[in-house]
């Protein structure tokens, strides 16, 4: 009798190894490989014959196009990132570091949805039916008519969802809890979890109902997070946020059915999590205008544009080698900006620490902050502070020179609404509003902001001896 193959399968990202190892390939943590037979219980052994298949229908790629039908939650920012509502028949999946409120704001989205007579139906898999309820009514939700079962089984679950009308949305809270009758591995194993989703979306495409997965990541990854079955739902959005703040944003990063780049900011309050409907008053809401050292940053999140403020401290350094600290950047991007400010403008900073932050835990991924993490670069290093009714943003080469970026006008409008008056940006910028009400400052280079801060300061400084 021929002996049952095994593998050797990490926990973290899903990669198959012949052997165990204590460190995975794939990933590089330590300790997540697990062995797994995978052939338990699901009828693959190498004594099965293959039934034979059917011939499908082929058709062409013209036809009518028909928009998927979609369930709007009335959460303009849960909305937003969905691209227009949760669509009927898709399986999504939303991913977060425990406790990042993922719960909470899909129980309050359940609500919304039942209060506009959608059948709804919340299965929790971590939580009893007593502290789901808790839950509910410290939202406000526990009026609304959501149907609530806590059982972690798939083929019990599957059988609950069949029963009476089909629900038009299931939340599964969470994937890393549901176990199945034909897989004899532990519940929380990459098996396991690629056989619960795998049922959840099969339940959703035959049946048409909207299914949303709650997925845990952990730093440890001892747990198969989300990253394991991406491929297999149709969208995935992840919560982020940092626990010293109160806000959260909600992020796409995959979706067959509406833009990627999109984000949701919500606040968190005793109350669940509140919509913000303007993130820039929330990023900006504690700036010191008369500090040196900071810029504020115009970006653009999918289609919306965001100002942030980007901190920098220069001081002397008594060390042997600088110090570099990035909260909120690249630190790959800062050390390139260091590099043209030495090199293209005389700016010595070889000699210094340097300490940069996105004020309010936000992250930057946008080479267009280029210009405003310069900007505080050299103000900081200057000790003079930047206008306090200017923005910056714009992308440097390692020429020094500035290019334009996309969005001008969007970005150059939020900072209008703002009360920003000014702005430093590339000239080369299209879309640049002529008739607009603010003052616009074209830059070709990066020398030429650095001058510009100097003639700032040398005109203060003769203003003082005057």
């Amino acid at each position: 009798m021929a002996k049952a193959r095994t593998q050797f399968i990490c926990q973290n990202c899903g990669t198959v190894h012949s052997r165990w190892a204590g460190k995975c390939d794939g990933c590089a943590e330590w300790n997540t490989i697990i062995e797994e037979d995978p052939t338990a219980g699901i009828g693959g052994g190498p004594s099965r014959t293959p039934k034979k298949g059917r011939p499908v229908a082929l058709t062409t790629l013209s036809g009518e196009i028909e928009d998927a039908p979609r369930i709007e939650t009335g959460i303009s920012e849960l909305d937003r990132v969905t691209g227009g509502g949760f669509v009927r028949g898709s399986a999504l999946l939303v991913g977060g570091d425990p406790g990042i409120g993922k719960s909470t704001v899909l129980m309050q989205a359940a609500a919304a949805l039942a209060r506009r007579k959608h059948r709804v139906i919340y299965v929790s898999g971590e939580e009893a039916v007593a502290q789901v309820r808790l839950r509910a009514q410290r939202l406000g939700a526990a009026d609304s008519d959501v149907l609530l079962a806590a059982e972690t089984n798939v083929e019990d679950i599957l059988a609950t969802l069949s029963e009476g009308k089909r629900p038009d949305l299931v939340i599964i809270d969470s994937i890393q809890t549901l176990w199945s009758d034909i897989v004899d591995s532990a519940p929380g194993t990459v098996t396991q979890v690629r056989t619960g989703v795998q049922a959840m979306i099969r339940f959703a495409k035959q049946t048409g109902t909207a299914v949303v997965l709650v997925g845990h990541v952990t730093k440890e990854g001892q747990i198969a997070g989300p990253r394991v079955v991406e491929h297999m739902v149709d969208a995935v959005l992840y919560f982020e946020g940092d626990r010293g703040h109160h806000y959260r944003i909600l992020r796409t990063v995959k979706n067959r059915f509406g833009p990627t780049d999109e984000i949701g900011v919500f606040e968190m309050s005793d109350k669940g999590l509140r919509e913000v409907a303007n993130p820039s008053e929330l990023f900006l809401g504690e700036r010191n205008e008369k500090s040196p050292g900071a810029a504020v940053f115009a970006g653009m999140e999918g289609t919306r544009p965001v100002l942030v403020e980007v901190q920098a401290l220069v001081a002397p350094t008594s060390l042997g080698t600088p110090r570099r600290a990035v909260v909120g950047w690249d630190s790959a991007r800062l050390s390139m900006i260091l590099a043209v400010l030495e090199a293209h403008c005389g700016v010595r900073l070889g000699q210094h620490d340097v300490y940069l932050n996105v004020a309010g835990g936000y992250r930057v991924s946008e080479p267009a902050a280029d210009l405003a993490v310069a900007s505080a670069l050299v103000s900081s290093l200057a000790g003079l502070a930047l206008p306090a009714d200017c923005v910056y943003f714009g992308e440097v080469s390692l020429s020094g020179a500035v290019r334009p970026v996309a969005h001008t006008a969007q970005r150059l409008k939020e900072a209008e609404k703002l009360g920003f008056s000014q702005a430093v940006l590339p000239s080369a910028s299209t879309e640049l509003p002529r008739n607009g009400a603010g003052r616009w400052s074209e830059m070709e280079s990066l020398p030429d902001l650095v001058a510009r801060i100097a003639g700032s300061r040398r005109a203060l400084q003769q203003a003082d001896e005057d």
